[in-house]
């Protein structure tokens, strides 16, 4: 009889040792699906990291004084930055300027101030002031833009430079999200949705840091592919010889049709909608993609790109395409409460609730 209640202890302790780890194992899987992993990918200056300011503000109380502060310094020098592609472009397409006072100030803006400028002195503004007002200079950025590039951002700057050379000058959220800093390697923002914690990840876009998204493909719940629409007439800042649009393309194509992404949802945003309806008024599309026959109509030419992105899905993956202004919070806003339920969705199906 002892022997026979022994036995029945042994199998009563192991029942419940393996009840337990199984338990354990149980809540181990449930804890990673709380986790989900979202890459923000595409080719440089698509808007991928204004994106990921939008998520700071949407989601994390948007940035401390001290942050807003630190951008003072990169507004100056996006600012010092496009008044030199200006006065190169001038050079390089031989425009001439319409005063002495606009060539003395181009000169004082290359030779005479410091490119790591921490300040915007009374001297510096107003050398950019009067090389912004020059009437050649936007002649230049109407006629041959789409033959250099120059960021997105130098006119919202420039036509604000009082406040922006005030020596009190704050940054708003609204500047930073226009401010450009290169992406170099590869930038987290966490937040919440939900009962998930997301991960989202901004990876640099130029072709030199391509080759560092690799170790970032395991495990992703969704990625964010972003697109500017509006530089379908530009060229690329590492390759003047390479259409930006087309680049986007490409990378598009590699990414939904790596192994890596079998399983992954695409969120494909169609980002700078405000600059594209305004350049396709004026620059027309079918110049530079001869088989588009929609004229300067905005919602055609924007159906005609998603058609070209679409025609490269070869895996047949669930892509859900989406216009975007990356530097509106009300339509980022507006936006990601489609792209969370996508995400959520996602991570019930993964983790077997649906």
């Amino acid at each position: 009889m002892g022997v026979c209640q022994s036995t029945a202890d042994r199998q009563l302790a192991e029942y419940r040792r393996s009840h337990e780890i199984d338990k354990q194992l149980e809540r181990e899987r449930r804890q990673q699906t709380k986790h989900c992993k979202v890459l923000l990918l595409g080719t440089g200056e698509s808007g991928k990291s204004t994106i990921r300011k939008q998520m700071r503000i949407i989601n994390n109380n948007g940035f401390t004084h001290d942050e807003l502060m630190a951008w003072r310094t990169v507004v100056f020098r996006n600012m010092l930055d496009s008044a030199h592609v200006i006065i190169k472009a001038m050079q390089e397409f031989e425009y001439s300027y319409s005063s002495p006072e606009a060539q003395a100030s181009a000169s004082i803006l290359i030779h005479d101030i410091d490119p790591n400028i921490t300040q915007l002195d009374t001297e510096t503004t107003q050398s950019l002031r009067i090389l912004w007002d020059d009437p050649n200079v936007q002649r230049l950025l109407a006629e041959k833009q789409s033959e250099f590039y120059v960021m997105d951002n130098t006119p919202y700057f420039f036509d604000d430079i009082d406040r922006i050379s005030d020596p009190n000058y704050v940054p708003t959220d609204q500047d930073v999200l226009l401010a450009r800093l290169k992406s170099t390697g590869i930038t987290e923002v966490v937040f919440q949705l939900d009962r998930l914690t997301i991960h989202m990840f901004d990876v640099g876009g130029q072709r030199s840091e391509r080759k560092k998204w690799i170790h970032c493909f395991e495990s992703v719940m969704s990625i964010i592919f972003c697109v500017a629409l509006s530089e379908y007439d530009q060229v690329l800042l590492e390759d003047t010889t390479e259409n930006r649009l087309v680049e986007s393309i490409r990378l598009f194509e590699s990414i939904i049709n790596s192994r890596w992404f079998l399983h992954t949802s695409i969120m494909l945003f169609l980002n700078k909608v405000d600059l594209f309806k305004i350049k396709i008024e004026h620059v027309p599309l079918e110049r530079f993609f001869p088989d588009y026959k929609g004229g300067n109509d905005a919602n055609k030419a924007a159906k005609y790109i998603l058609w070209r992105f679409l025609q490269t899905n070869r895996a047949k993956l669930h892509i859900y395409p989406h216009l975007t202004q990356a530097t509106d919070t009300t339509n980022i806003r507006f936006v990601f409460a489609a792209v969370n339920e996508t995400i959520l969705q996602n991570a019930l199906r993964d983790s077997g609730m649906l």
